[in-house]
């Protein structure tokens, strides 16, 4: 068994009080805790994916916060409390200051992480 908590689980991307922490914990499957500030709209830094949207696909528990989530067929707010899936194919935009822990397909999800760091840097 792999346990991790957010402390111990490295930044794998942070800038404009984004923080995401990412770390292996089994498998092929990765943990990340997430922080989005109100206002962060992630659509500018997947432009050049499939769709220009996230093509990972996540299950997590939304801690605080809420976030829109746009998809080529609308879009769903998600609120504090709620466990969510998203497949591929999202944008998130966090519509106030927003934590969340997501479990993702590392190589996905690590690829996903690589491109928005190209296009923040």
């Amino acid at each position: 068994m792999t346990a991790t908590t957010r402390e111990d689980t490295p930044v794998v991307l942070e800038g404009g009080g984004v923080e995401v922490r990412m770390k292996e914990i089994g498998g092929d499957m990765s943990v990340a805790f997430l922080r989005l500030p109100k206002g962060t709209d992630m659509g500018p830094a997947l432009k050049g994916l499939p769709g220009d949207l996230c093509q990972c696909p996540h299950w997590g528990f939304l801690v605080s916060g809420r976030i829109r989530m746009r998809t080529a067929s609308g879009e769903e707010t998600y609120e504090a409390g709620q466990a969510y899936h998203w497949g591929p194919g999202h944008a998130p935009e966090a519509v106030e200051d927003t934590e969340a822990i997501e479990f993702s397909p590392s190589k996905e999800f690590s690829e996903v992480i690589d491109h928005v760091k190209a296009q923040m840097g």
